[in-house]
């Protein structure tokens, strides 16, 4: 059995930027919110919040974002 991965977060982060710091991508963190339902009412987190990183499958981009675009 794998072990937990957790990520502590820092004061005044947002769920979308946890998903960026943990895999890269912003728009994969219903994948944390699912996986940490408890603070799903969260927006800004305090200092020292320990949060579950799930084990997913990163999904390719069907189209990048328009700062991607060349």
């Amino acid at each position: 059995m794998a072990a937990t991965k957790t990520y502590t977060t820092t004061q005044g982060e947002a769920w979308d930027q946890v998903s960026l710091a943990v895999w890269g991508r912003e728009d994969l963190l219903h994948f944390l919110m699912q996986a940490n339902p408890r603070h799903r009412e969260v927006v800004l987190f305090n200092a020292g919040v320990d949060l579950v990183v799930p084990e997913i499958e990163i999904p390719a981009r069907e189209v990048a974002p328009p700062w991607q675009q060349s």
